[in-house]
C-alpha cells in the first residue's frame, strides 16, 4: 500500500469509526425515593394542599420552605400518613420505591418513614436507653445484646453517645432541650427506617444545638433520605440539596437548592426568598 492508499485508508477509517463520546451510555436518573402525584390534602372541608407533585430523591435533603400555613407541616405528615391521625383526608398519589403508601398499613410504613417532631418529645418516664430502643421493642424486640447495640448505634448517628453513655439509665427529660431532640432522632433511627421526616427540629433550640442538629442532618444523608421543613431559608441553604417552595397550599417551584435561591423562576418565589413577603 503506497502513501496515498494508507491516508485514503486512514481518512475512511476515521469516518466510520465513531467518536469516543458516542459510545459513553447516558444513564437515567434513578427513580425518586418518594413521590407524590396530584395530591390533596383536607380537614373536613377546608383544603390544605392543592395539586402537589414532588419528586423526593433519594440519600438527599428535601427541604420544604413557605410562610406560615402554607401546608409545609402538612406534606410532611401526608408523607408516612400522620395527616390521617387528626382526622384528615388525602386524594392523589404518593408512592414509596414506587409502590402506593395509601395501600400499606400505616404502622408499617411510619417503620420505615419516621418523624421528628418541632419540638422535643421524650417519654418522660423512661430512661434515656428505654426512650431510644422504644420502637424496638414494640416490634417484639426482646434481646438486650441487640437492644444494647441499637441504642449506641443510633446514639452515634445522632452524635449524643458520648454526652449520654454513662447517664443512660436517667430519665430521658433530664438532659438539655438539643440532647432532648437528638435522643428523639436517635429513638427515630433506631428502627431503620428509609426516610426520615424532620418537622422544624431545630425551631425550639439554641443556636449551638441547632448547629448540631444541623450537621446531623448532612452526615445522615448518607443512609437516609431526608424531607425537613423549615421556616428559616438560611438553615434550608445550609443543609438541603432539593429545596421546595410552597404557597396557599400549592407547590409553586422545587429545584436545586443552591439555584432556587440564586436565580428562582417564579416571582412569588423571589418575593418570599428575598423578604418582600412571608
Amino acid at each position: 500500500m503506497d502513501n496515498t492508499d494508507t491516508a485514503h485508508f486512514v481518512a475512511s477509517t476515521s469516518m466510520e469509526i465513531p467518536a469516543a463520546e458516542t459510545h459513553l451510555q447516558v444513564l437515567p436518573a434513578p427513580p425518586p425515593k418518594m413521590q407524590t402525584g396530584h395530591l390533596n390534602a383536607f380537614f373536613g372541608r377546608t383544603q390544605a394542599l392543592r395539586d402537589v407533585s414532588l419528586d423526593v430523591p433519594e440519600h438527599r435533603v428535601t427541604a420544604i420552605i413557605g410562610p406560615s400555613g402554607c401546608g409545609k407541616s402538612t406534606f410532611l405528615r401526608c408523607l408516612n400518613r400522620m395527616h390521617e391521625v387528626g382526622g384528615g383526608t388525602m386524594q392523589g398519589e404518593i408512592t414509596l420505591d414506587m409502590e402506593n403508601v395509601l395501600d400499606v398499613d400505616p404502622v408499617f410504613l411510619r417503620r420505615r418513614v419516621g418523624m421528628v417532631f418541632q419540638k422535643p418529645n421524650p417519654f418522660p418516664t423512661m430512661s434515656i436507653f428505654d426512650n431510644v430502643v422504644a420502637g424496638l421493642r414494640l416490634n417484639g424486640v426482646r434481646d438486650r445484646k441487640v437492644l444494647a447495640e441499637a441504642a449506641e448505634r443510633t446514639l452515634r448517628q445522632a452524635a449524643l453517645w458520648d454526652e449520654v453513655k454513662d447517664s443512660l439509665n436517667k430519665s430521658g427529660i433530664s438532659i438539655s432541650g438539643g440532647q432532648q431532640q437528638r435522643l428523639c432522632i436517635a429513638r427515630t433511627l433506631a428502627v431503620n427506617p428509609e426516610v426520615v421526616l424532620m418537622d422544624e427540629p431545630a425551631s425550639a433550640l439554641d443556636p449551638i444545638s441547632t448547629a448540631k442538629i444541623e450537621e446531623l442532618i448532612y452526615d445522615l444523608k448518607t443512609h437516609y433520605t431526608i424531607v425537613i421543613v423549615t421556616h428559616n431559608m438560611q438553615q434550608a441553604a445550609r443543609v438541603s440539596d432539593v429545596t421546595a417552595f410552597f404557597y396557599l397550599g400549592e407547590l409553586i417551584e422545587v429545584g436545586d437548592t443552591k439555584r432556587l435561591f440564586t436565580s428562582p423562576v417564579k416571582r412569588q418565589t423571589e418575593d418570599y426568598i428575598t423578604g418582600r413577603f412571608g
